[in-house]
């Protein structure tokens, strides 16, 4: 499964869900897509994707190699692979639905937690902090892109 933006919006999409639906949050629903798309440049933060992954590699490849030394088809190559292998482990493994987390988990929820205390786009956060933190480590750890 290759991991982009469009994923970090189903992953937003997915959270918002599960919230309205346990009461945590209230919102203007005409917003919706809106707090999708800010919820998931949020959770951009926190996550690398499959497209951030190969970005870097580019990039890390271009500072060795210098701009003209690559090939059109490097994404294909021995050095892009290994590069983005090496990009990989340093994430140790860690993933969710193939995206890489760049934070904690509890982190992420935190920090997903401020973006809802703090956005305009949110009428009303329900629950104390432990409880949204607790909620939304669970349901991130949970993401799947056939469930969503």
């Amino acid at each position: 499964m290759k991991t982009d933006f469009e994923t970090l919006k189903t992953l937003a999409n997915y959270t918002i869900n599960f919230l309205k639906d346990g009461g945590l949050i209230d919102f203007n629903i005409t917003r919706r897509l809106d707090l999708i798309e800010e919820m998931a440049t949020e959770y951009g933060v926190s996550f690398s994707t499959d497209e951030d992954i190969q970005q870097q590699a580019l990039e890390d490849i271009e500072d060795k190699m210098g701009e003209s030394a690559i090939p059109e088809d490097i994404t294909e190559s021995e050095i892009f692979i290994h590069a983005r292998k090496e990009i990989i482990k340093s994430f140790n493994g860690e993933n969710i639905a193939g995206l890489y987390l760049v934070e904690s988990l509890h982190q992420i929820a935190v920090r997903i937690k401020d973006f809802l205390l703090n956005s305009e786009l949110v009428d009303d956060v329900f629950g104390t902090d432990e409880e949204l933190i607790k909620f939304l480590v669970d349901k991130i750890r949970g993401f799947s892109i056939r469930r969503a």
